[in-house]
């Protein structure tokens, strides 16, 4: 049922409204209000679907409404509502986020057609918001233990803030997944999530990653070349294993953090950049800090959110989901029929000690249904998961 809110000062004209939108659609809920602050009021009590509000009005005119409107739930679509005399007023409502505006008095076949076109964007921003919330496949986190559901209400909270995040836990644990759920449920999911592997890149070469360079920065900058920060403008960038980044890279990463401000290898442009950062490490930072290796400041200012991923050993419960959840990915990748595991098989999986963590249990998984029977047995596991 759609619930609509008719902003009017004249009672006459409010009426009519009321009853023609009534006598179209009996799923309709129309409430009234006199005037704009007992409309505001009402807003922010209550959730509509759509507000219809007149622009002449005592003590708050509609495009004061309009505007007030928009700072509290600037998802609701406003039809105003305009006299003869109003309608530059109108039209510049629809400048200031209106959805359209109607005349005085009202024509009938427009008002119902502005108000189900209204509607239907509200469904739309709707159904789209809900499918920003929802994680690709890809980057699907499974498990039921209570660390899992924990991290996943901390995730939720989170991810629509511009918070920074620290992910830590072992190598393989799915610290990656963590940072994805963060950006795709975040209203940045429109944009881009870079990945850096600090580990993977030279200490020499990292700053020209992360902050690009210009021609004749250095011997092989041939041409100039933007950096992953420039890439994830509007985004997220995933700093992995930042434990690993030298000294001076971090010095620009938190000029950027404190600033958002880059500026590329060998110039001394800035460039204002616009990034949500979540970083991940396997080391203790708080340990690197106290060796010299790792900026106290800069940690401060990664771990504004700490998100611990426990080891697999930590979580055993969640093993046979992960099994099957794998069985079901790499037969589908393989294009054979999903192979189940027997609970003696299960139980054995769960009673090994899983110093590779989830990493390890997927490439035993495969092993399993590469080279195990029609149902992996325990004596499957026995043969070929050996570690």
């Amino acid at each position: 049922m759609s619930k609509i809110l008719v902003i009017e000062d004249e009672a006459a004209i409010r009426r009519v409204l009321v009853k023609i939108l009534s006598e179209e659609n009996d799923k309709y809920q129309l409430e009234e209000a006199e005037d704009g602050l007992v409309g505001i009021e009402k807003i922010k009590r209550e959730d509509f679907d759509l507000v219809l509000c007149d622009i002449k009005m005592p003590k708050m005119d509609g495009v004061e409404v309009l505007e007030a409107i928009k700072k509290i739930k600037p998802e609701i679509p406003i039809v105003m509502i305009s006299g003869h005399g109003d309608l530059d007023t109108a039209v510049n409502t629809m400048r200031l986020g209106a959805f359209d505006y109607i005349s005085k008095p009202p024509d009938l076949n427009r008002l119902l057609n502005t108000v189900r076109h209204a509607l239907d964007k509200k469904e739309l921003v709707k159904e789209n918001k809900i499918l920003k919330k929802k994680v690709s496949k890809k980057y699907e986190m499974i498990g039921d233990s209570d660390v899992i559901a924990q991290i996943k209400q901390i995730i939720d909270k989170v991810a629509p803030t511009d918070a920074r995040v620290l992910i830590t836990g072992p190598n393989g644990t799915g610290k990656e997944i963590v940072a994805h759920w963060l950006h795709e449920k975040s209203d940045r999911a429109k944009g881009n999530m870079i990945e850096v592997n600090c580990a993977a890149i030279p200490s020499e070469l990292i700053e020209s990653e992360l902050f690009g360079h210009v021609k004749g920065a250095f011997t092989s900058a041939i041409k100039e070349r933007a950096g992953k920060f420039e890439a994830a403008n509007g985004g997220s960038i995933f700093l992995d294993e930042i434990g690993d980044m030298s000294l001076s890279a971090q010095a620009k990463v938190l000029r950027a953090l404190q600033e958002s401000k880059i500026q590329r290898v060998g110039s001394d442009k800035d460039i204002k950049v616009d990034v949500r950062i979540i970083a991940a490490t396997n080391k203790d930072l708080k340990a690197e800090i106290a060796k010299g290796t790792f900026r106290e400041d800069l940690y401060h200012r990664l771990a504004v959110i700490l998100i611990k991923v426990p080891a697999l050993n930590e979580r055993r419960d969640d093993i046979p989901l992960l099994i099957t959840h794998f069985a079901s990915k790499i037969s589908s990748e393989q294009g054979t029929a999903i192979k189940t595991f027997s609970p003696k098989a299960i139980q054995l999986l769960q009673e090994y000690d899983w110093t590779g963590n989830i990493r390890e249990l997927r490439n035993v998984v495969e092993r399993l249904i590469i080279l195990g029977g029609k149902e992996v047995s325990e004596q499957d596991v026995k043969l070929f998961a050996s570690k």
